[in-house]
């Protein structure tokens, strides 16, 4: 089965593609798609998640292949932008790796590209053994809260991970925990734009500092007082820097250069 996709906005104009990260899907993005309905947006459900439940195994390399696949298909002849969410934006470099010369613009939005192996070790004793919590309501609004889903998008965000199985978010955290920068990435052709929230987690900052040093065509900016979440926490704030960054080549003045 191919994956669920929404297309809004303005088909004729240009296209951004939205990835949204683990454990939600491409709801996430609603304050970006009703924010930006002169340009052509397409919101994504990975594999496994969302409404692609029923799709083939996650793999973030099969993912990219596939959503390259759709870009070619409904993008012709438009400018191109991808913008992907930490799951999402795994698979974006991923993508920008696979068809340097495909994407015109690239959010990379707190990626993880410093492999952990010894946590993949622990992630399917783990989550078999904390599985039945995702089922609590009680847990779930906690969870919620670390990835800043408020009330509104609560019920969608509970009812799609107590639907998800077991093995399903251990293989995507084991794809997660493992990912590394591809080999090709250097080659991407993109105006790449790496972001990661000031309060995110050390290994994340290090991530971007990365991923900057590993293709000429990178800009990298820490955003204040952020966690990993800024789409959720700060729609407007987000949704403005993607436009300025768009439109103006240009950046908050509260942001912090890489």
């Amino acid at each position: 089965m191919s994956l669920y996709y929404q297309e809004h906005g303005d088909k004729n104009a240009p296209l951004i593609v939205f990835l949204h990260g683990g454990g939600v899907s491409s709801w996430m993005w609603d304050k970006q798609v009703q924010y930006f309905k002169h340009k052509h947006c397409v919101t994504i459900d990975l594999p496994e998640q969302g409404k692609s439940r029923q799709s083939e195994l996650f793999s973030i390399k099969s993912s990219a292949l596939k959503i390259i696949e759709l870009i070619e298909n409904i993008g012709k002849g438009k400018e191109i932008t991808v913008i992907g969410f930490s799951l999402g934006a795994q698979v974006a470099l991923q993508i920008l790796s696979l068809k340097p010369q495909l994407v015109d613009y690239a959010m990379i939005n707190s990626a993880l590209v410093i492999p952990s192996p010894l946590l993949k070790k622990w992630i399917k004793p783990t989550i078999k053994l904390t599985s039945p919590l995702i089922k609590n309501q009680s847990f779930s609004k906690l969870q919620a809260k670390t990835l800043y889903i408020d009330q509104e998008y609560f019920d969608t965000y509970y009812k799609e991970s107590s639907a998800m199985p077991t093995e399903t978010l251990i293989r995507i955290l084991e794809e997660n925990m493992s990912f590394d920068l591809p080999k090709n990435f250097h080659e991407a052709k993109a105006n790449i734009l790496v972001t990661v929230g000031g309060r995110e987690k050390a290994v994340m900052i290090k991530s971007a500092k990365k991923i900057v040093t590993h293709n000429p065509n990178c800009k990298g900016v820490i955003l204040p007082n952020i966690g990993h979440g800024v789409s959720f926490v700060k729609p407007d704030y987000f949704n403005q820097l993607i436009e300025s960054w768009l439109t103006k080549d240009s950046l908050p003045q509260d942001v912090q250069t890489l």
